[in-house]
């Protein structure tokens, strides 16, 4: 299995399994009510692309996402994801996603500015 790179920024990045990184685009999917981006991002899970560079996306966009990451991902992760042993590791992986989005200086929809 592949694993899948998402870049907030460049120097700012995570990484993990395919199967994640696909969990944690199809968050994105449903959610986003940018279409054009939400189909970006289906494009990218269909296609096993295994990479998505947050700044080639529009602004709004951008904003969108990192507020749904960090509004929801985490919550989500706990209530979706299969209940194994990993799981607390890996919900923790999600909530480095989140703090790395603080890292980028991505500003989420609720941000003044």
């Amino acid at each position: 299995m592949m694993a899948g790179l998402i870049v907030l920024k460049p120097g700012v990045d995570w990484t993990a399994t395919g199967g994640l990184f696909d969990w944690t685009l199809e968050f994105l999917i449903s959610r986003l009510s940018d279409r054009q981006a939400a189909n970006h991002l289906q494009e990218i899970v269909d296609n096993n692309l295994g990479s998505l560079w947050v700044d080639d996306l529009p602004a709004a966009a951008q904003r969108e996402i990192v507020s749904l990451w960090r509004d929801g991902l985490v919550a989500a992760g706990e209530e979706h994801l299969p209940e194994t042993e990993h799981k607390a590791d890996v919900v923790r992986h999600l909530q480095d996603l989140v703090d790395a989005t603080y890292s980028a200086g991505i500003l989420g929809t609720s941000d003044p500015g």
